[in-house]
């Protein structure tokens, strides 16, 4: 995607991370956390918590941006996020994908 225009602040933006975790046994298999996030950090599980459903799994380590969507959506309090300590900076280019070069 392109842009443009660039944001003031874009050297001083830093991305918020955030690890995720999942309480397997509390889990019912609604699926809400998976369909919702923004990042697409988590996937249904292959194998069975002790109630007989899918638990939700985190595939993207690393990605989380911890909008705490998951852990609001999820009606059985089964998920939630740690923040980790601050990232590098990362300008609003980086996070859209797009390089410093193709300026235009």
């Amino acid at each position: 995607m392109e842009f443009w225009r660039t944001p003031l602040d874009a050297d001083r933006v830093r991305e918020p991370r955030a690890d995720v975790y999942v309480l397997e046994d509390r889990c019912k298999g609604c699926e809400f956390c998976v369909e919702y996030c923004p990042r697409d950090v988590l996937a249904m599980a292959e194998h069975f918590n002790s109630k007989g459903y899918h638990p939700p799994m985190v595939v993207k380590t690393g990605e989380c941006l911890n909008c705490n969507m998951c852990e609001a959506i999820c009606p059985d309090y089964a998920i939630f996020t740690v923040k980790l300590p601050e990232a590098l900076p990362a300008t609003a280019l980086q996070i859209a994908g797009v390089s410093r070069s193709s300026s235009s």
